[in-house]
């Protein structure tokens, strides 16, 4: 995951408010859509289904809160790691950048199983994964199709 978020400076949610209307701002007084903002929730809710046991059920609003405190948590992390590439007059967070962050902003104890994470994710991504001709699963942006992302738990 650390490896292919890629996150152009120059098109930050912060400085370039999106309109639901798509007109550059005018109707939506510059402000993001919710959609725009967080994860998916079917998303969050799968992840949160598999910490379950099978017959167990997730309200409405809790899967709203984890959604809406993932979300954030994402753009406080990734957000701290794209101040260090402007710095660095980069472009592009990468891995390192994001675990940089994590330790800048207190959050060490989760360090050493990611950087295990992104070693392997890096490793099974140097074999291919078989899926496609060329033995990439990146998509035309470089990220990763959502199939072929590792499981964290």
């Amino acid at each position: 995951m650390f490896e292919y978020i890629s996150f152009s400076l120059q098109s930050k949610m912060a400085d370039t408010p999106s309109s639901p209307a798509g007109d550059g701002g005018e109707s939506g007084g510059g402000s993001v859509r919710e959609q725009d903002r967080y994860l998916p929730i079917a998303n969050i809710s799968r992840i949160m289904k598999k910490a379950l046991p099978p017959n167990g059920k997730i309200g409405k609003d809790a899967k709203d809160t984890v959604q809406e405190c993932v979300s954030e948590f994402i753009s406080f992390i990734t957000s701290e790691a794209s101040d260090k590439c402007q710095k660095e007059k980069r472009k592009t967070v990468n891995g390192e950048d994001l675990l940089w962050a994590m330790a800048t902003l207190g959050f060490e104890d989760y360090l050493e199983p990611l950087k295990v994470y992104l070693a392997r994710y890096r490793e099974g991504d140097n074999k291919g994964s078989g899926k496609s001709g060329d033995g990439s699963n990146r998509d035309a942006a470089g990220g990763v199709h959502g199939e072929d992302m590792p499981v964290w738990f």
